[in-house]
Order: structure tokens, then sequence, then C-alpha cells
């Protein structure tokens, strides 16, 4: 018995195994997009997968990508329009998983303004923060209602979407996402309206997800990494008021109107299996891109998006 007991001594000095850690560089300061991933950290949800994770808001959000291609981090939160363009430029990318599974980006306009449908925008300005995919997206959009892209002003109004709105100085704005400028305006007392562009003859896509380097990836980390983000998911869904409560805890600045709507409005669009994918969404969105002039080529869904936890 003395033996046994100094044996379970023994066990309960030890040192716990090591973590695995891993940096992960959001596209953005966070926000309700970043749920999972913040509520699997409060969670424990990462440290039951053995995994020591660093969230990293970026000071520039176009660099994430780029530092995860460069080897300077594991994985970094992007979109899956721009990862597209961002293997085409030669960057050593691919997606990994997915955050948000549906668009988020909408073309807004005031909901007591004269714009009824993007028909009436012909001969009007339309405002953007990031040029390239969102000319495509729409150039689609007012296509199918007889409205040339020349037909438009395209004006670049930085991240200034709302203001820019609501000042009148654009008619409308392409690339608001839907759960957060739609809340500021209604907020602010100038409600907006949203043409969805998935209904507008734009391939539906995610909106956010995990990209990797290909070349250095750990396959396994990273499906633990997502196995512990599809639990953070599940508890969200099943916990939306508790989950709101862990997630705004962790910053005063979460703690106000907007977000709280934000929270509930991006809830039903987290991915539910974010280590699955749909490869027909990636082919026709890639399809989608050389149809519209903005790739040269059609690459296979294998150089675009995997599956890391498939054998």
């Amino acid at each position: 018995m003395k033996k046994l007991m100094t044996a379970f001594a023994l066990l309960a000095a030890a040192p716990a195994w090591a973590e695995d850690k891993m940096t992960v560089l959001l596209d953005w300061f966070i926000n309700p997009d970043h749920g999972p991933i913040i509520v699997a950290q409060e969670n424990g949800y990462f440290t039951e997968q053995g995994l020591q994770v660093e969230v990293v808001a970026p000071a520039d959000p176009s660099a994430p990508p780029r530092l995860v291609a460069a080897g300077q981090a594991d994985l970094a939160v992007s979109y899956q329009p721009q990862l597209h363009l961002q293997i085409h430029e030669g960057l050593p990318l691919k997606r990994v998983g997915t955050l948000v599974a549906t668009p988020l980006n909408c073309l807004l306009v005031l909901k007591d303004g004269p714009i009824k449908s993007p028909a009436d925008l012909k001969g009007k300005k339309i405002g953007f923060s990031v040029a390239g995919v969102e000319e495509a997206i729409l150039s689609t959009v007012l296509g199918k209602y007889d409205v040339a892209l020349d037909d438009v002003e395209m004006i670049n109004v930085n991240f200034s979407l709302s203001p820019s709105l609501m000042t009148g100085q654009v008619d409308a704005v392409i690339g608001a996402y839907r759960n957060f400028e739609l809340n500021q305006m209604d907020i602010e007392g100038r409600p907006g309206t949203c043409f969805y562009i998935e209904e507008e003859g734009v391939p539906s896509y995610d909106e956010l997800i995990y990209v990797a380097n290909p070349d250095t990836m750990d396959k396994d980390k990273i499906a633990r990494f997502l196995a512990a983000t599809e639990k953070a998911t599940q508890y969200i869904v099943n916990n939306p008021e508790k989950s709101w409560e862990v997630f705004s805890a962790t910053s005063p600045e979460l703690q106000d109107e907007l977000n709280a709507r934000a929270w509930v409005d991006t809830l039903p669009r987290f991915a539910l299996r974010p280590a699955g994918f749909d490869a027909g969404r990636y082919a026709r969105f890639e399809a989608f891109l050389n149809d519209s002039g903005m790739i040269d080529t059609v690459l296979p869904v294998s150089d675009i998006a995997i599956d890391v936890t498939a054998q």
C-alpha cells in the first residue's frame, strides 16, 4: 500500500503534458463573427484538444493570409473570394476549415430611399472598400437588371460604408455585412435594405474561412483546432444567451447593442461542420471568377480547399 501511495504521489507531482502551440490570426478586431474561436478558448475546448492557441487581431487586415503563407502563423481567418485570387497570385494557401458558411456581403441601400431595386442604380453612385472581387459581384447583380458596371459611378469610401450611405455621399454600398451594417444603421435611426447577392446571381460561398500554408501546416493540430471550434459552435447554437455572456465578457468593447444584435444575426451562419466543405461551391466560385475575367485559368478544387480530417 505504501508503494502504491508513493506512485500516486509521483503521478500527482509530475508535470502535465505540454500543449501544442498554435497562432491564429483574425481578419479584423474581435467581433461576433469570431464567436466559435473565442468560446472555444473561454470554455477550455482548445485545452481539451491539447492546444494552446494564441488569437491575434491584426494591425493590417490584409496581412494575415500573407503572414501564414510566409510561415509566421499556423492559421488565418480569411475570405473564400479572396483566397481564390491569392492562390492565383502564387501564395501558398489552402482553405482548411470554415467559420461562417454563408455570404455576409450585400448590396445595401437606404430603406426609405429612392432605390427599390438594383435596376434603380443606373446613373447612381455606389461605394466600396476593396476593389477586385466586389466589382465582379456587383457586375453580376446589376447585370441581372440590365445595368452595366459602366452605368454606375464607383466611389472608394474606404471602410466608411454605412456612414457614406447615411450621409448621401453614395446611393448604395457593396461589401456591407448584413449582420453589422444593417444593425448599425437601424440603431442610428437610418434603417437600410439589403439586396442579398446570393439571391441575385452570385454563387454562394463561405464568407469566413481558415487558411493555412499547405507546405508547412500540421494537419493534426488543425484538425484538433477545428474539433474544438465545432464543439464551441454546438454550444453556441444550444445556448445562444449563455454563449453571448461568455463571448461578451472577454471585452467591455463587445458589450453594446450593435454587438448583441450582430451576435443573434451571425449565430445561424456559423459552420456546423468546420472541417467539412462543399467542393462544388468552390468549383462554382472559381468558374464565376474566371467568367468575370478576374482569373485567367480554372484550378481544381484540390488546389484551393481540403478537408484536413479526411483519411
